[in-house]
């Protein structure tokens, strides 16, 4: 799916949740100039976890809590929006190579850290797997055995780890998270990685499914800027342990029916 532009002329349907935040000092202007250079603060949202971000069915804007923060965020800047959409985490990597955007919400990863400057988390999520219920994995341990054939998200947080992790069991890539799990069932492959939520909720609405207990990884979700745009990152960083602390991410995920998301502990 190619990415979209929504572009958002208004925040005031967006940041909801805004009035029950403590308020922070106002950025100063070196931070809105390298937060938003354009004068709009163009955000990358991710599609393919719908955890963080989930499309409007009349509109296909994005809503949740990353769309939420984003608004907040646009709100306090004194800036307009526009977003800028992706099925993968893949993508909105590859494309924040091109300069195609100033804020983006992915998982924190050492490959990403490369060209990406990230706060600390505000939601952390667990990759774990999902196998056939005849399937004689049991553990998140058995899966890294030879003959063990694993569906991906290319580009993916739980990619990137599981490359690095995985000894015996062979990686499949898939060009989204969700297109994944129909790789997953179209080649009969032995396991499906991704977010814990998503598959769950397939498992159940799919006899024969299955999610296997425990998980590979913690997924730290983080608010990410290009690299060079170091004057904004302390700000950026005190404004999510801000939107932690008040509740604000917490009712923005309950907003969004992903209460049972957790979110972040305050970094240290």
């Amino acid at each position: 799916m190619p990415h979209r532009r929504h572009a958002v002329l208004g925040l005031a349907g967006l940041a909801l949740m805004a009035h029950g935040a403590a308020r922070a000092e106002a950025p100063p202007a070196e931070v809105v100039r390298s937060l938003a250079p354009s004068g709009t603060l163009r955000v990358a949202i991710n599609f393919g976890n719908p955890v963080l971000a989930q499309p409007d069915p009349a509109t296909g804007a994005p809503r949740g809590v990353s769309a939420e923060l984003a608004a907040e965020l646009g709100r306090r800047l004194g800036v307009p929006l526009e977003f800028v959409t992706y099925d993968s985490a893949g993508k909105v990597t590859d494309a924040g190579k091109q300069g195609a955007w100033d804020l983006c919400f992915l998982a924190i990863d050492p490959v990403r850290a490369a060209g990406i400057l990230f706060t600390a988390p505000y939601v952390v999520i667990e990759g774990t797997y999902m196998v056939r219920e005849a399937s004689p994995l049991r553990s998140v341990e058995e899966v890294d055995r030879p003959g063990t054939r694993v569906a991906v998200g290319r580009g993916s947080a739980y990619d990137l780890y599981l490359t690095r992790a995985l000894k015996s069991a062979e990686l499949r890539r898939a060009p989204s998270s969700p297109e994944a799990v129909e790789l997953f069932l179209r080649e009969g492959l032995e396991a499906a990685a991704g977010v814990k939520q998503p598959l769950v909720a397939y498992a159940a609405a799919n006899p024969g499914m299955r999610v296997i207990p425990g998980r590979f990884m913690v997924i730290e979700q983080a608010i990410g800027i290009p690299a060079g745009r170091d004057v904004a990152l302390p700000w950026l960083r005190a404004f999510v342990e801000e939107m932690k602390a008040s509740g604000f991410v917490a009712r923005a995920l309950a907003a969004s029916g992903q209460g049972d998301a957790e979110v972040a502990p305050p970094a240290r």
